[in-house]
C-alpha cells in the first residue's frame, strides 16, 4: 500500500523534512532485522485529533526492546511527547503513526554488540489497511506457520519476524485472497499476517491465546473490553482450523485493519458482518471517536 507523504518525519530527537529522514546502509538492523516497532492511530473526534491508546503501545515499545536487550535513548514521555508533536506539525486530523527502533550504523557481524540505537517516529493519512471490507475479507490458510515462540520472541513486536508476515501476505494475495491465517508449528490458529483473530461460537468469542504466537494485541484487548461492556463473554483458548471453518461469526482486529469481518475461510462461506461483529465494530468507532466518554481515557488529544 503506497504511502501518503507528510511533511516531517520525528528522527532522533528532531523533526526533520520527510525526504530527510534518511538511515546508513550498512545499519545493523536493516541487515539482521535488529529492531522494534509499534503502530498507533489517530482519529478525528469533536475535540480534535486523538491519538488511541498511545500509552499502551509505548509501554509494548518498551517490552519489545527489552526482549531484544535493546536499551532505548528516550524515555515513555518523551515518546509520548515526539508523537503529539508530530501528528501536530503534519497537521493531520487522522493518521496512521510508526514508532521504530533499531540498531543503526557502527558495527557488522551478526554480534549486535556495540551498534547505536536510533529512533523515528513517521505519520501518514492512511485508509482501511485491508480495502473496503464492508462485505467482510476472504482468507486462506497459509502454507507458512506462524514463527514459534521458543524460535523467536513472539510477544515482542520486532522487525525481523515479520518476514513471517510478508511471506503469507504475498502467499495469499498470489492465491486471489485478501488475507493470511497462520498456523503455531502445533497446528492451532495464531493470527493473521498483521491481525489478530475472533471468531464468535454460540454467544460466546473466541480468540487464540499468545502461547499460540499470536501478538497480545492492543485491539485485541480493546475488543475484549468492549464486548465484556457490550455483555459478551470472551474467552483466550486454542482454535483448530476447523473451528473457523464451523464459525458462526469471525472478524479480524488490528490497530492498522481496526475491525474487519470476515466472509470466508478456505472458501467456507461465513455469513459476514455479522450482529454481534456489528456491535463490536459500532464500540469500536464510538471509542475511537470519542463519541462514548466511557472510553475517552484511551485517548491523547493533539
Amino acid at each position: 500500500m503506497a504511502l501518503a507523504e507528510a511533511d516531517y518525519i520525528w528522527m532522533n530527537g528532531a523533526l526533520v523534512p520527510w525526504h530527510e529522514a534518511k538511515v546508513h546502509v550498512l545499519s545493523h538492523g536493516l541487515h539482521y532485522g535488529t529492531g522494534v516497532f509499534e503502530g498507533v492511530r489517530a482519529y478525528s473526534t469533536a475535540d480534535g485529533p486523538a491519538l488511541f491508546r498511545l500509552d499502551e503501545h509505548l509501554d509494548r515499545l518498551l517490552r519489545s526492546a527489552k526482549m531484544l536487550r535493546m536499551t532505548l535513548p528516550y524515555r515513555k514521555d518523551e515518546l509520548r511527547a515526539a508523537t503529539v508533536d508530530l501528528v501536530r506539525a503534519n497537521g493531520h486530523r487522522s493518521c496512521y503513526v510508526r514508532h521504530l527502533a533499531h540498531l543503526g550504523y557502527g558495527v557488522m557481524g551478526v554480534d549486535p554488540s556495540g551498534a547505536p540505537v536510533h529512533m523515528s517516529i513517521g505519520s501518514w493519512e492512511w485508509g482501511a489497511y485491508l480495502g473496503d471490507a464492508e462485505h467482510g475479507v476472504r482468507l486462506m490458510t497459509s502454507s507458512w506457520r506462524r514463527n514459534d515462540p521458543a524460535v523467536v520472541p513472539t510477544a515482542a513486536k520486532a522487525t525481523g519476524p515479520y518476514l513471517n508476515s510478508a511471506l503469507a501476505k504475498v502467499e495469499a494475495r498470489d492465491a486471489g485472497f485478501d488475507e493470511a491465517v497462520l498456523l503455531s508449528t502445533d497446528g492451532y490458529v495464531s493470527e493473521c499476517s498483521g491481525e489478530n483473530v475472533f471468531v464468535l461460537r454460540g454467544d460466546v468469542l473466541c480468540t487464540p491465546p499468545s502461547s499460540a504466537g499470536a501478538l497480545e494485541g492492543i485491539t485485541q484487548d480493546t475488543v475484549t473490553e468492549l464486548a465484556a461492556d457490550l455483555g459478551i463473554t470472551v474467552r483466550r483458548e486454542n482454535l483448530l482450523r476447523s473451528d473457523l471453518y464451523a464459525a458462526d461469526e469471525m472478524f479480524l482486529c488490528g490497530t492498522a485493519a481496526e475491525v474487519t469481518p470476515v466472509r470466508s475461510v478456505d472458501n467456507r462461506e461465513i455469513g459476514a458482518p455479522g450482529p454481534v461483529t456489528g456491535k463490536i465494530r459500532d464500540a469500536f468507532t464510538a471509542a475511537v471517536t470519542g463519541a462514548d466518554a466511557r472510553y475517552r481515557h484511551w485517548l491523547t488529544f493533539v
